[in-house]
């Protein structure tokens, strides 16, 4: 089963052709507000560099957030084009989840963060299972201070990923948690891929127009709401979500 996958949940973005358990191609670029200009030549460049022929893709997988405001609509109005014009199932991921199934060997807790810019981060907490991870609660958003709290609330050696490592670290390091580097610290469409498989395979799938970003704060729902009609019909203005 061949899989495209999109990640544009952070300024991170990434493109990734999967088949099965084989990486036939990936792109990326760490370029803020690139999302819209990268992502069409990124899946060209993946299929020309796999000898795929678009017919043969079998689904979309495409990152839900939480995350930027602007990223996640081009990711998500990319997808449902690409998807709707080719009549395909699409599984759509929160990237906290993602973020954890990247380290999902490790036999620590996991804390799982996204910088959501305006001084906060969006995190939650996950431990190893079976095949995977398992959020322990719900997705939030708050200070780096509150989460650094519950950290220490946790009482367990946390293993903390995403973003929020670089962009809160003197903070974050106070805890005594052990913070992981750069090479955790963005959902990739890799990793996207890997999760949504099981999905397609178990048919677990929406139609491309069902596909809805994750927004953790209240302001975002309604300018998601007011906005909704033009998740297919292009890029909004720059806004963080």
């Amino acid at each position: 089963m061949l899989v495209l996958s999109l990640e544009t949940s952070t300024a991170r973005t990434s493109v990734a052709l999967v088949d099965q358990d084989r990486v036939l191609a990936s792109a990326s670029l760490g370029r803020p507000r690139e999302h819209g200009r990268f992502l069409a030549p990124a899946i060209r460049f993946c299929l020309e560099q796999a000898a795929v022929d678009v017919d043969r893709i079998h689904g979309v997988a495409v990152g839900l957030g939480p995350g930027l405001f602007t990223g996640l609509r081009v990711g998500i109005a990319t997808a449902q084009t690409f998807a709707a014009a080719r009549h395909l199932p699409t599984v759509g991921l929160c990237g906290l989840d993602v973020l954890a199934f990247r380290v999902r060997y490790t036999r620590r807790p996991i804390c799982t963060t996204i910088d959501a810019r305006r001084g906060e981060l969006f995190w939650a907490f996950y431990r190893s299972s079976p095949g995977g991870v398992q959020r322990e609660a719900e997705p939030t958003v708050g200070r780096a201070e509150e989460l650094a709290a519950e950290i220490e609330a946790h009482g367990d050696d946390v293993l903390i990923v995403g973003d929020g490592t670089l962009s809160y670290r003197d903070v974050l390091a106070e805890t005594g948690a052990q913070l992981a580097g750069r090479e955790a610290a963005w959902p990739d469409a890799v990793d996207l891929a890997e999760l949504a498989l099981p999905r397609f395979v178990r048919e677990e799938t929406v139609r491309p127009e069902r596909l809805r970003p994750i927004y953790l704060r209240q302001a975002d729902v309604r300018i998601g709401w007011e906005q909704r009609g033009r998740l297919r019909g292009g890029v909004p203005n720059e806004a963080a979500g």
